[in-house]
Parts: structure tokens; sequence; C-alpha cells
């Protein structure tokens, strides 16, 4: 065991301690810790690990939705909103797709989508034009002030995401996203 000295603090390998749990670091413990060890005390028969993974995942998601809905509102978009807006802005000059490739991009049913699209051009944030491949169909397409929003809205979702993020080092985020992306990639190929 390699022992390392600095300012006459000697840091531990900690993995070489056996523990049954995972330290907290000082001053960090969280309520997912608490809800842990009661689970643990009333239900000691159980394995509650997936507890300290997916609750926190759970109560960020809470955190984001928040966070996003005030980006949001900010700019006068609802989620739902922001997620057709970026979907067209994302796919490039002239910033347009079909009702089909927006159904793929934001999983919601056809008569769903109909309706954001509708509410959308009422606002003036979309537009509907005959789609020149296809006599029958049409493309929605982001008018400049849909692109201002959806850029606008994007710039204040960042920033929020940036302070939610802002306790974790490059280093750190990266192996974080590397971790949820082995969790969510099987998902992202289940139908329906």
């Amino acid at each position: 065991m390699v022992d390392l000295m600095y300012l006459d603090v000697k840091i531990l390998d900690l993995k070489r301690l056996h523990i049954d749990r995972p330290l907290t670091l000082i001053g960090m413990e969280d309520e997912v810790d608490r809800l842990v060890a009661a689970w643990r005390r009333e239900r000691p028969d159980l394995d509650v690990e997936p507890l300290e993974v997916l609750s926190r995942v759970s109560r960020l998601a809470r955190h984001l939705d928040r966070a996003r809905r005030l980006a949001f509102s900010e700019h006068g978009l609802e989620p739902w909103e922001f997620d057709v807006l970026t979907s067209l802005r994302r796919a490039g000059a002239p910033y347009q797709l079909s009702p089909g490739q927006l159904l793929t991009q934001t999983l919601v049913t056809s008569g769903t989508m109909t309706n954001r699209i509708d509410r959308l051009a009422k606002k003036g944030l979309v537009e509907r034009l005959p789609d020149p491949s296809d006599r029958r169909g049409v493309l929605v397409r982001l008018t400049p002030e849909g692109r201002d929003r959806a850029d606008q809205s994007l710039a204040g979702l960042l920033a929020q995401e940036r302070a939610i993020l802002a306790q974790l080092s490059t280093a750190q985020r990266g192996d974080l996203a590397g971790l949820l992306r082995q969790l969510t990639a099987p998902f992202d190929n289940i139908p329906g």
C-alpha cells in the first residue's frame, strides 16, 4: 500500500480498506444516504445498493426538470415546445423536417405532433410548407422567431446545466457521462 503525505495529512488507499459500503465525503451526506441507511436498518435482508445510484439519478432528474422549466419559461416556452423547436434547429438550414421525422425525435404520437405543430404555428414559431418531394406531404420549418427562441432557450438551458455540474471536474463529468451512457444506451434500441 502506497501512503502519500501532503501537509501532514495521510491519504490512504481506500480500495484496500474492504468496507461494506462506500464512504460518504465529510459534510457530503445527502438525503439518499439517510434513505439507504434507514432501509438497511429496517430491512437488512434486502440489498439496497441500487438505491444509492438510481435514487440519486431520480432526484437529479427532478432538479434538472425544474432547471429546464425555468430556462424555457424565461423565453416563453414549454418543454415540449423546446423539444420541437430544437429538433428543427439541429436539422440545420433550412431548419425543416417532416412531421414523421419530428415524431422520431420527440417520441410522441402523430396526433400529439399534429397538435403541437398547430400550436407552434399559431405562435409564429414554425410554418407548414408543401413537401416538394411528396405532393401529399408537408414540411415543418422553423421561423426566424422560432430559431431565436430555440437559440436563446438552449443558451439558458446550458447555463442551468453548467450550474448543476459545476462541482464536478471536467474529468469527472466525462466519467459520469460514460457511466450514464452505459445505462441508457440499451434503452435507445427498445421500440416504443
